[in-house]
C-alpha cells in the first residue's frame, strides 16, 4: 500500500480511493507503520489535490457507514480503516496553518441533506466528520448492545433510534449497566482516539493569554447540533466513574483476564476532559442552586455555556450522582497506594493526571459537587491520593504538572470551612509514604508532606511554596490538634525561611514568614485548647521569633546577611528538622529517569492572582474583601508577589514608584534589597500575639522546670494543656480566606498541562509525535 501518489488521480477514480480502506487485517498500528510521517508530508507538499481528495474520501466513507447502520463485517472494516487512516493524517493537516482551514471548508456536492442541492447548503467536511463519528459512536451491533433480537433485514434505523437508550454503561441518569462486549469497546476506543485527534488542532497553536479562543471542533461537537451530545456525556462520564481496574473486586484476577475496559476508559477519560476545556473565568459561572428537583440534568435557568458538556456536569445534582462520581475518582485515585501494600494484587492504572483533572473541572463547574464532597469524610479519600503524589513526584522534574494540579485542587479545595473541619479526622490508613512516622490527623499528614515537598523537592517547585503556604493558612483556624511531629515542621519552615539570607535574598521571599505567622495566629487565637504541642513548640524555638522582631535592617548589616547565602547554598537546611524513621516499606521519592520526556508548561499567576480574599464572620458565613488595591495593607497581609516565569522572579505588587524607592534596582539590573525596603514590611510582621503568649507563658514554664528539676517534655505538655490564655491575648483577628478564584492564567496553565499528559500518554500508537507542535515544547529531563 504505497502512500506516496504525487501524480493526481480523480475524484471518481474509486477502484484507486477503495485500495485505502478495503483490507482487512489492519490495525491502527499497522496504519502508523504503512503510512510513515515523510510520505504524508511528501503528498501534502507535492499533491495537495489527491490529499485533499483522500481527506474527503475517508469522511465520505464514515457518514456513509452511519447512514447504513454498518450491518455488515465488510462496512465496519471500512469504517475503522478510515478511521485510523484520518488519525494518522489529521495531525499533519493541523501542522501547517496553510491546511488548518481546510477541514472547515465545504466539498462540492456533500450537502447538508445529501443529494444535489445547492452548494450554501453544504456543511463544512469538519462537521460532516464530527457527526458521522457521533452517529457510529451509537451503531447498533457495532459499538452498542443492539436492542432487537432479529435478522438484519428489521435491523434499526440509525436515525430513529434514541440514543439515551444506549447509553454505554449506568451512572449519571442511567439505570441500566449493559452486558460488557469487548468488541464494542474496541470499536469506540478507535472512533474516541479519532475524536481526540480531531481536537488536538489545540495542540498546533501556540499558548495565548487569551484562552477564550475556543476550539472550533470541541465547540461544534458539544453544541446542540451534535443530537447525542447528552448520551455521549454521559456515557463517557460513566465508564470512567464506574471502571473497577481490581478485576471486579478478585485480587490478582487481572492477571487472568484481559481487560479491555481500560484503554476505552483512557480514552474516555481524555475526551472528557479536552470537551471540558473551558475558561469559566471569561463568563459567568455555570452553576445553579440546589432547589431543583425531578431528571439528573433538569432545564433550569440560567441556561448556561453553549459547549453542551461543560453545561450539562454543572447541572447535575442528584445526590447518588454525586456519590457515584466521588466514589468512582477516588476509587481510581486509590488504586496506585493499593499497589504498595498489596503489589501487582490489581492491574495499576496510568490515567490519574486525566483523573485529577477530571475532578478540578466537576469542582470549578458544578459548586454543588464541591459541597458535597465537602459535606463528609469522603473528602479525605480523593485527599490522601493527592498527597501521596505530591510526595511521590517531589524529586522528578517530568512530574512538575502533576505536582501543580494536585496543590491547586488542594487550594480550591482548602477555600471552604469544611475542608478545615475534615481534616482533624485521625489518620489511619497506612501506606507506606516516604515521610516520618507519626500518630494524629489528616491535617499532621497533610503539614508533613507540604514539609517534605518544601525541604526536598527540587528547585523548580519553589513557584508553588505560597501556593502551599496558602492552604495551611486557610486550614489553620479548624486544626483542633497538631502533632508533636507536625508543630516541628511548622517552625522548622519557620526558621528556614527567617534567616536573613532568606530574607534579603529575593523580594518576595519575606510573604512565606507572614503566612506562618498567620498560621500560628490563628491557631493561638482560635485552636488554643487543643494545641499545647503547637505552643510548646513555639516556646522552645522562642528564640527565632525574637529574631524577626530584632531584624537589623542597615545596609551593613543587609550585605552580611546576604553574604552567608554564599557559605551555604542549600536551599533550606535539612538539619535540626528531626525527620525521624521514614514509614515502613516506602521507598524514597525517585528523580526522573534521565531522557524521560516531559512538556513543557505556561507559568501559573502569582498566589494574588490565584485567589481573593474572604473574610469568615462569627456564624461562619464569608465576604469578598475588596481587591487589595483599595486597601492599605494591614497587619497581616504582605503585599502578594506576581509569579511568573522563572521562580521567585516576580516583583511585590505595591506600586512601581514605591518598589523603586524601596529597593534599588542595581546597574546590572538586578534587584537589590534596601534598609526602606526591609522597614516597610519587618513594621508589618504580626508578632503581637505570639510575643504576647511567650510574655505570659515563657516564665512559668521555667519556673516549673526549676521547682520541679524538670527536664521532662510530658509535664510542661500537661501543664500547658490545662492552662488558658483568656483574656490575655489581643483581641483576635478576622479569619482570613484566600479562596481560588477563576482566571484565564489557571484556564491557559489547565489546556497546555492536559494537552502535555494526552501527548506524552499516547505512545501506541504515537499519534502526534514528531509533529510541529505549538502549545508546549517537548523537552527531556
Amino acid at each position: 500500500q504505497l502512500f506516496v501518489f504525487l501524480q493526481p488521480v480523480e475524484a471518481t477514480d474509486d477502484a484507486f480511493w477503495d485500495q485505502f480502506w478495503a483490507d482487512t487485517a489492519t490495525s491502527v498500528q499497522d496504519v502508523f507503520a504503512l503510512v510513515p510521517a515523510a510520505e504524508i508530508r511528501a503528498v501534502r507538499e507535492e499533491s495537495p489535490s489527491n490529499l485533499a481528495t483522500l481527506c474527503y474520501k475517508a469522511v465520505e466513507k464514515l457518514v456513509q457507514g452511519a447512514e447504513s447502520g454498518c450491518h455488515t463485517e465488510k462496512e465496519r472494516q471500512i469504517v475503522l480503516n478510515c478511521c485510523r487512516l484520518l488519525t494518522r493524517i489529521l495531525p499533519y493537516i493541523f501542522e501547517d496553518p496553510d491546511w488548518r482551514g481546510f477541514f472547515w471548508s465545504t466539498v462540492p456536492g456533500a450537502g447538508r441533506g445529501g443529494g444535489d442541492e445547492d452548494d450554501e447548503n453544504a456543511r463544512p467536511l469538519a462537521e460532516s466528520l464530527l457527526l458521522a463519528v457521533a452517529d457510529l459512536l451509537f451503531c447498533p451491533d457495532f459499538t452498542v448492545q443492539s436492542h432487537r433480537k432479529s435478522t438484519v433485514d428489521t435491523a434499526e434505523d440509525i436515525h430513529s433510534i434514541d440514543s439515551c437508550e444506549y447509553i454505554w454503561e449506568a451512572g449519571v441518569g442511567f439505570a441500566h449497566s449493559p452486558q460488557p462486549n469487548y468488541i464494542h469497546d474496541l470499536n469506540r476506543t478507535e472512533l474516541l482516539k479519532l475524536l481526540l485527534t480531531c481536537f488536538s488542532e489545540a495542540v498546533y497553536l501556540p499558548p495565548s493569554s487569551d484562552s477564550s479562543n475556543a476550539n472550533p471542533w470541541v465547540q461544534f461537537f458539544c453544541s446542540t447540533e451534535n443530537r447525542h451530545a447528552l448520551p455521549l456525556f454521559t456515557s463517557l462520564l460513566n465508564i470512567v466513574c464506574a471502571y473497577d481496574p481490581v478485576g471486579y473486586g478478585i485480587p490478582y484476577n487481572h492477571l487472568l483476564f484481559s481487560d479491555y475496559r481500560e484503554p476505552l476508559v483512557e480514552e474516555a477519560a481524555q475526551v472528557l476532559i479536552v470537551t471540558l476545556d473551558y475558561d469559566s473565568s471569561t463568563s459567568s459561572s455555570p452553576t445553579v442552586d440546589g432547589t431543583t428537583t425531578g431528571t439528573a440534568m433538569d432545564d433550569v435557568d440560567p441556561p448556561g455555556p453553549d459547549n453542551l458538556f461543560v453545561n450539562y456536569l454543572s447541572r447535575i445534582h442528584r445526590e447518588e450522582d454525586f456519590q457515584f462520581i466521588l466514589k468512582g475518582v477516588a476509587r481510581l485515585l486509590s488504586n496506585p497506594l493499593v499497589q504498595t501494600y498489596l503489589p501487582n494484587s490489581a492491574k495499576k492504572i496510568q490515567f490519574h493526571q486525566e483523573l485529577l483533572v477530571l475532578f478540578w473541572k466537576l469542582c470549578d463547574f458544578n459548586k454543588k459537587f464541591l459541597f458535597f464532597v465537602l459535606k463528609s469524610s469522603d473528602v479525605l479519600d480523593i485527599l490522601v491520593p493527592i498527597l501521596y503524589f505530591l510526595n511521590d513526584a517531589r524529586a522528578d522534574q517530568s512530574r512538575v504538572g502533576l505536582m501543580h494540579i494536585g496543590v491547586f485542587i488542594l487550594l480550591l479545595l482548602s477555600g471552604e470551612r469544611n475542608f478545615g473541619v475534615r481534616l482533624n479526622k485521625p489518620y489511619s490508613v497506612r501506606v507506606p509514604m516516604d515521610i516520618p512516622v507519626f500518630t494524629g490527623t489528616h491535617a499532621d499528614l497533610l503539614i508533613i508532606v507540604f514539609h517534605k515537598i518544601i525541604t526536598s523537592g527540587h528547585q523548580r517547585l519553589q513557584p508553588l511554596f505560597d501556593c502551599l503556604l496558602t492552604i495551611v493558612v486557610n486550614v489553620s483556624p479548624y486544626l483542633k490538634s497538631l502533632s508533636m511531629v507536625a508543630a516541628n515542621k511548622l517552625l522548622h519552615l519557620l526558621e528556614a525561611f527567617s534567616t536573613t539570607w532568606f530574607l534579603f535574598s529575593a523580594v518576595q521571599n519575606h510573604h512565606l514568614v507572614f503566612f506562618l505567622l498567620e498560621v500560628f495566629n490563628n491557631i493561638i487565637q482560635y485552636q488554643f485548647d487543643g494545641n499545647s504541642n503547637l505552643v510548646y513548640a513555639v516556646i522552645r524555638k522562642r528564640n527565632v521569633f525574637h529574631q524577626l522582631a530584632n531584624l537589623p535592617t542597615d545596609s551593613q548589616s543587609i550585605q552580611k546577611g546576604l553574604q552567608r547565602r554564599k557559605k551555604t547554598p542549600e536551599p533550606i537546611s535539612r538539619t535540626n528538622s528531626q525527620d525521624g524513621v521514614s514509614m515502613e516499606g516506602s521507598r524514597p521519592a525517585a528523580p526522573a529517569e534521565p531522557g524521560t520526556l516531559k512538556t513543557s508548561l505556561v507559568a501559573t499567576p502569582g498566589i494574588d492572582k490565584l485567589t481573593e480574599k474572604s473574610q469568615v464572620s462569627e456564624d461562619g458565613t464569608m465576604r469578598s474583601l475588596e481587591p487589595e488595591s483599595l486597601q492599605p495593607l494591614s497587619e497581616g497581609n504582605p503585599p502578594s508577589a506576581v509569579n511568573d516565569g522563572e521562580p521567585w522572579s516576580g516583583e511585590a505588587s505595591q506600586p512601581r514608584r514605591d518598589r523603586r524607592r524601596l529597593s534599588s534596582a542595581s546597574s546590572s539590573g538586578q534587584w537589590t534589597p534596601t534598609p526602606d525596603w526591609v522597614m516597610s514590611w519587618k513594621s508589618k510582621l504580626p508578632l503581637q500575639t505570639i510575643m504576647r503568649l511567650l510574655q505570659v507563658l515563657v516564665p512559668q514554664v521555667e519556673k516549673i522546670c526549676i521547682d520541679k528539676g524538670l527536664t521532662d517534655e510530658s509535664e510542661i505538655l500537661k501543664f500547658l494543656q490545662h492552662g488558658t490564655l483568656v483574656g490575655l491575648l489581643p483581641v483576635p483577628h478576622p479569619i482570613l480566606i484566600r479562596k481560588y478564584q477563576a482566571n484565564s492564567g489557571t484556564a491557559m496553565w489547565f489546556r497546555t498541562y492536559m494537552w502535555g499528559v494526552i501527548y506524552l500518554r499516547n505512545v501506541d500508537p504515537p499519534i502526534w509525535y514528531d509533529t510541529d507542535v505549538k502549545l508546549f515544547e517537548i523537552q527531556r529531563v
